[in-house]
């Protein structure tokens, strides 16, 4: 099988051949139709994670171990089953859930395997779907997609998963105005999502007009422009005052930042109503002071989503299936096109989500 591999940290990914492995026991083959090209593959590439102060998080201090396969949004159709499985059959197209966990944690006997203290992920950890097959250790982490277009599924295992796991928290308390910080793949996948499962208005701040017609179609109310800088001023016609002046001058109930960078984060805290509720999501990177006698004064809550469980994906498909979400594919690589893919998701010339099509 041929596949696109990451070598080492900052190194063209390599186009190699393989053999084609033979699942045994509860393992399913799966033959890639699409794969996302996600930002978390660009980390995986770029070796780890920046944490502000000049410290930078090696993935491989996390477990990953080089060459490794990227891809954990991976769609297909069932090539070859093992002997033990029986909930899929050859010919099922399957959307995979990625985020496999050890089993024995207590994230994992919970069913929260996106959250295990010792994680396998797919495309990470072991080998991923940025190839012709991509081996599956169980059968339980398919789920078939019953209709739902392969390409676009591919972001529900991934993207779309995060952004429904963080409507869901976002959505305390019946929340009437919910901030939504970043127009690209995640925030356009969130807005739909709080369109349908929420009762909030919807405002998505972003520093690029451009994405904002693709917001309002989404389902955005209201849209601002915060120029770069994510400007906390709040002086008359500045963002903050804008988006305060939105929320009937008392500010947002909660607010989603999938950028999670420095200015985003004081933007959000700004704009958070008392009781308000922060979900940061983006892996942006840098670190924040943040005022800490405002956090009790205020009874703010600040939180972290990672993904979501397999049965999230399950319920995100369901919406999906029904035309209540809409994942916007605006770029088609091949294989042999996925160091061009990965360049152009760094350089951000992609709106919405690109796959790749081996």
């Amino acid at each position: 099988m041929k596949s696109a591999r990451i070598l080492g940290p900052n190194e063209p990914l390599a186009i190699s051949e393989s053999e084609t492995p033979h699942p045994q026991g509860n393992q399913v083959l799966v033959k890639v139709k699409s794969v996302g090209v996600c930002h978390s593959d660009l980390h995986l590439w770029e070796g780890g994670y920046d944490l502000g102060d000049g410290q930078f998080m090696k993935v491989t201090d996390r477990g990953v171990k080089y060459p490794v396969t990227p891809g954990h949004e991976i769609v297909g159709t069932v090539e070859d089953i093992g002997d033990s499985v029986s909930n899929v059959s050859k010919g099922d197209n399957v959307l995979v859930f990625p985020w496999i966990g050890c089993g024995e944690c207590p994230a994992c006997k919970v069913g929260d395997e996106n959250l295990c203290d010792t994680p396998k992920s797919l495309g990470v950890f072991q080998d991923g779907g940025y190839s012709d097959y991509a081996l599956i250790p169980d059968s339980k982490y398919l789920a078939k997609l019953d209709g739902v277009d392969p390409d676009a599924a591919t972001s529900l295992a991934c993207s779309g998963l995060t952004a429904y796991n963080a409507v869901k928290k976002a959505d305390v308390n019946s929340p009437e105005f919910l901030v939504i910080i970043g127009a690209g793949g995640l925030g356009l996948m969130a807005i739909q999502i709080a369109k349908a499962i929420t009762k909030a208005k919807i405002i998505c701040i972003d520093n690029d007009d451009k994405k904002f017609d693709t917001a309002k179609a989404m389902g955005a109310d209201y849209v601002v422009n915060t120029n770069v800088t994510g400007s906390i001023s709040s002086g008359i016609g500045s963002p903050v005052d804008k988006i305060i002046s939105i929320c009937n001058g008392k500010g947002a109930d909660s607010v989603i930042d999938f950028v999670n960078a420095p200015p985003t984060v004081k933007t959000g805290l700004a704009v958070l109503r008392k009781r308000g509720n922060l979900i940061l999501v983006g892996l942006f990177g840098g670190s924040l002071e943040i005022s800490l006698v405002t956090i009790p004064l205020k009874s703010i809550t600040i939180q972290g989503a990672y993904t979501g469980n397999f049965n999230d994906m399950v319920e995100l498909l369901d919406l999906a299936r029904k035309g209540t979400i809409n994942p916007v594919i605006s770029k088609h690589y091949s294989l042999d096109e996925a160091n061009t893919a990965l360049k152009d998701l760094k350089a951000r010339k992609i709106i919405g989500r690109a796959v790749i099509n081996p």
